[in-house]
């Protein structure tokens, strides 16, 4: 079910209105269809402007099947709230029976609408019955609760129609649930959002902050999204999300009946009207919801300013600027590196401020910048006081402070692999202070967190794991961990949970391993670029090595990919999405991408370059 066809049928103009003082599109019911014989591969609908809505036409007298079929798809792929124009193609029943919320299913090129034959190949006799089949190639799914997968293999599903013995319409009475669409009429109807939670065991600081969790949701774009989003944040996390993450609305927390629609006044300041269970909750709560509500807003519609919350008969509850937020809890993409780090060429650790545009960088204070022991790769803690390090042949890793008259002390984790490519991986920390490292010895791979830096290394457990780590990034919120995993020499970009303790209480597991960039099998680095956005470098079956951003559940990104650059071994983003891009090029060494401009060399003989994470 969606209008995302396109091939070789004869095509017939369709009848479409457009009103650009309304910003709306009126698309024919029958446009693009053949009068008789299969039903596939019809033109797919236009992309429209960004602001243009689509409204579909409601089915004509005596419209044949095919009309029927035509009209209904169109009118899945359009901004009607209710899909109120879809449901008049159906029968009563069905009208009542169907749920179009319940799933999405993205196809690559839209469905093939076929007659189905009756069994044995025999055709259709009946003038009162007839069944279409709808098929394609998958590419993802969206669940009932706006959950994105990538998803691959064939469709099917059929559609049945039958014509009304008194009224002599056609209508159709049997229809899977959900909607069915092709790839460019998903991304022209649905648009990606961050909603936040807090990390259920992570905080930062002495004062506690909690950690902001962004859990990415698909939302209809154009089909008033703030409201969509809001009921989306009240009704909890996705399930893959759900396990590390709480939400400090009460439970049952939902908007007030009645409510049309939220919109932000003049000021940019939005009232949000809740029902009596928000009441429940206490002024250090409430505060906490409103930040929710603002980070995950804010994502939406950046200008945002403020957000009231309301009870019942308009009492207000608290409300809370955008600056108090960002105070309220911690969130990674607010937070600004100070300096990029990186390894000069006698493989010390050297930095730069972030801002900088110049190409001098400075040793570090403490042993590693004084170059006591050579390094292959670094990380920073967030609070850019502590450096992990790892010995330039790849066997031990060293936890050092970033203060003057440090000493590097005794290795914290050491690896027996035969090669450099066969021990630690470049380690990493998350915004609680624990650093993550990986051997990649193929006799005993393991994944390690140290507490706080200096705890003593904590196996972790990685039950579903389909291969071997060949490295890793721990998200800032500690509750997501990017891993590349060799098999049968290919690679994949994975996201894991992370679970604290397993379901034994013996130690801490990243669970349910999912891919964040399917149609890559070769990845040569990677780095978080945002709250739920990586950028890798990789190439896939059959093509060329690529740097691009990805999200977190699998999904496309809008917008360009970073200019090429040829010979990338290791690549250096941040959270917040104003920091320069930085790689290192086995041509340039260190170079860096600012915003609108081309890439720049910073330092030929410079490796390894980090930002704090």
């Amino acid at each position: 079910m969606g209008a995302d066809r396109e091939g070789g049928v004869r095509h017939r103009p369709g009848r479409a209105v457009a009103f650009a003082a309304c910003g709306a599109v009126l698309l024919a019911g029958c446009a693009s269809m053949p009068d008789s014989g299969d039903l596939r591969d019809v033109e797919s609908t236009p992309r429209q402007e960004t602001g243009v809505r689509v409204f579909a036409m409601p089915p004509a007298d005596d419209a044949q099947p095919n009309e029927i079929m035509q009209g209904f798809l169109e009118a899945l792929t359009s901004d009607d709230p209710q899909y109120d124009t879809a449901r008049k193609y159906l029968t009563t029943d069905a009208a009542r029976t169907w749920r179009p919320e319940q799933s999405a299913t993205v196809l690559a090129n839209g469905p093939s609408v076929v007659r189905d034959p009756q069994p044995g190949g025999r055709e259709v006799t009946d003038t009162s019955s007839l069944t279409y089949a709808l098929t394609g190639n998958r590419v993802a799914t969206v669940d009932d609760q706006q959950a994105y997968a990538p998803a691959d293999g064939s469709y099917s599903n059929k559609v049945h129609l039958s014509k009304d013995a008194k009224s002599g319409q056609w209508r159709i009475d049997k229809l899977p649930q959900g909607v069915v669409m092709g790839k460019s009429d998903f991304q022209r109807n649905y648009t990606s959002v961050n909603k936040y939670y807090f990390a259920s065991t992570t905080t930062v600081g002495t004062t506690g902050q909690p950690v902001a969790v962004a859990d990415p949701v698909f939302v209809r774009g154009k089909v008033d999204p703030m409201t969509q989003v809001v009921r989306s944040l009240l009704a909890g996390p996705t399930s893959w999300l759900g396990p590390v993450v709480r939400s400090s609305f009460p439970t049952g927390t939902a908007l007030q009946k009645g409510v049309p629609g939220l919109a932000p006044d003049d000021q940019n300041r939005l009232t949000v009207p809740l029902n009596d269970k928000a009441s429940r909750a206490g002024s250090v709560k409430c505060t906490e919801m409103a930040t929710q509500l603002l980070f995950t807003l804010r994502n939406l519609t950046p200008t945002l300013e403020s957000v009231e919350l309301q009870g019942p008969g308009g009492h207000r509850l608290c409300d809370l600027t955008g600056e108090r937020a960002d105070s309220a809890a911690w969130h990674a993409s607010a937070q600004h590196p100070e300096y990029l780090y990186f390894l000069d060429g006698k493989h010390r650790l050297v930095r730069m401020p972030t801002g900088s545009t110049g190409t001098s960088a400075v040793r570090v204070p403490g042993p590693l910048g004084e170059g006591e022991r050579e390094m292959q790769s670094v990380a920073v803690s967030r609070d850019e006081h502590t450096v992990a390090g790892v010995g330039a042949d790849g066997k031990s890793l060293y936890v050092s402070s970033l203060a003057a008259g440090g000493s590097l002390g005794e290795a914290v984790v050491s690896s027996q692999g035969a090669t450099v490519a066969d021990r630690l991986t470049t380690p990493s920390w998350d915004a609680r202070g624990d650093l993550w490292v990986a051997d990649r010895d193929p006799r005993h791979p393991k994944l390690y967190v140290m507490d706080q830096g200096g705890g003593k290394p904590v196996e972790v457990a990685i039950p579903e794991l389909p291969g071997r780590i060949r490295d890793v990034r721990v998200a800032a919120d500690g509750v997501r961990v990017a891993l590349v995993v060799e098999k049968d020499g290919k690679q994949s970009l994975l996201i894991g949970r992370i679970e604290r303790e397993d379901k034994s209480g013996a130690r801490p597991a990243v669970v349910e391993p999912r891919s964040a960039a399917p149609d890559l099998e070769q990845v040569t680095a990677m780095s978080w670029a945002g709250d739920s956005r990586l950028v890798a470098v990789g190439q896939e079956q059959g093509g060329v090595h690529q740097m691009r951003y990805v999200q977190v559940d699998g999904s496309a990104l809008d917008g360009p990919a970073p200019a090429a650059l040829s010979g990338v071994k290791a690549i250096a983003a941040s959270e917040d999405e104003r920091v320069p891009l930085v790689a290192y090029s086995e041509d340039d060494g260190i170079v860096r991408l600012p915003s609108g401009a081309q890439w720049q060399k910073v330092d030929k003989d410079g490796t390894a370059p980090v930002y704090p994470g």
